[in-house]
């Protein structure tokens, strides 16, 4: 039986709030800062609904013993945040996964299109255990992303033990995705049709970099 990417648009209304809030261009640096992270936040807490590992136990409670669920920290979890974009998805997700391990990546696009890794946190071995969670600021053309999800595997992690974070995505960058990683699940805020002449999404976030910096708009003053 054939794999197909699973992408999944969580119809919450918190998630189509913060999204709307980081589209709007007059939305401030601090603000989008905000809207990044509570999204991260949201996106990561349905990206683990089903996959997240838990154990029964049994507890006493004040007046009975009864039976319940608790995460099963045996099982390890690394995150690993995109330089620089994906910081700010983090930073909202660090909240719901607080025993999870980090190990952000910088990467680097040339015109070309080629793709360079600057720097990687990864750690030399990943256990066979462990489930990775990647924060992409937006995914485009894919060129990125597919670049980590392809060192991942050279240690032995399949899409199948990895969940993608990730703002807005291209349809485009999608299908990119799907040809190399069929087995791979991703949770977006939005699935934009279109990509314009300098690869950027439409509609779009805008440079998550940039704004998250506060290096565009009118406030500015550099």
């Amino acid at each position: 039986m054939s794999k197909a990417l699973r992408v999944v648009v969580p119809p919450h209304p918190l998630i189509g709030h913060w999204l709307t809030l980081l589209r709007d261009r007059d939305t401030p640096s601090a603000l989008y800062a905000t809207g990044m992270a509570e999204l991260g936040r949201w996106l990561t807490y349905e990206a683990l609904r089903d996959w997240i590992p838990y154990q029964r136990v049994a507890v006493q409670t004040p007046l009975a013993p009864t039976e319940g669920t608790v995460v099963d920290a045996s099982v390890p979890l690394l995150a690993v945040p995109l330089l620089s974009g994906g910081l700010g998805l983090w930073e909202g997700a660090r909240a719901v996964l607080p025993h999870a391990a980090l190990a952000p990546m910088a990467l680097q696009q040339s015109p070309a299109g080629d793709v360079h890794c600057t720097f990687s946190a990864l750690p030399a071995e990943i256990p066979a255990r462990a489930g990775v969670l990647v924060f992409a600021p937006q995914v485009a053309t894919g060129s990125t992303l597919l670049h980590v999800l392809e060192q991942l595997a050279a240690q032995g992690v399949d899409g199948a033990r990895v969940r993608v974070i990730t703002t807005v995505a291209a349809s485009a960058g999608l299908k990119q995705l799907g040809e190399r990683f069929g087995d791979l699940t991703l949770y977006t805020g939005c699935i934009d049709a279109d990509l314009d002449a300098e690869q950027r999404i439409l509609p779009g976030v805008g440079d998550v970099e940039a704004r998250l910096c506060g290096l565009q708009g009118s406030a500015f003053v550099g």
